[in-house]
């Protein structure tokens, strides 16, 4: 599934079949290649879904157990937010040093949150290769 499909459908509560929000983006650790939270836009607190917490992520909607599901980032979460940590959009470095476009998409799998790939202009390159995000640049491994 890609970023760009994920953003803007519904969060429903399992409980009571509500409606919780919308994904407004992802929270992405570098470290584990992984979506960590899903960013939920809504009226009321919290903006932050723990991976954890995903029941589904499916086709129509994502499942919570419920409004309880939606919170304010912990510390590791809160770290990995913000424009500095953001994927799309952000160009592309090698660790040899070789820029190699920009990120236009991500696709990442529906069950494990894994990133499985960086979409760009040059083709693709496969999740596995993330190596870090920063405020100038997402960097992957050259092999």
């Amino acid at each position: 599934m890609r970023f760009s499909a994920a953003v803007g459908r519904q969060v429903v509560g399992s409980a009571a079949a509500d409606t919780v929000g919308q994904v407004a983006g992802f929270v992405v650790d570098p470290a584990v290649r992984r979506v960590v939270a899903v960013q939920v836009k809504k009226s009321g607190a919290g903006t932050i879904v723990p991976w954890t917490n995903i029941g589904a992520f499916g086709d129509d909607a994502v499942i919570v157990d419920g409004p309880d599901a939606v919170g304010e980032p912990d510390a590791t979460i809160a770290a990995l937010t913000g424009k500095d940590h953001t994927l799309v959009g952000k160009r592309v470095l090698t660790t040899a040093g070789n820029e190699w476009g920009t990120v236009a998409d991500v696709e990442f799998d529906p069950d494990s949150g894994a990133i499985t790939a960086l979409l760009g202009e040059h083709g693709q390159v496969a999740g596995v290769r993330l190596v870090g995000v920063g405020s100038y640049a997402v960097v992957v491994d050259t092999h």
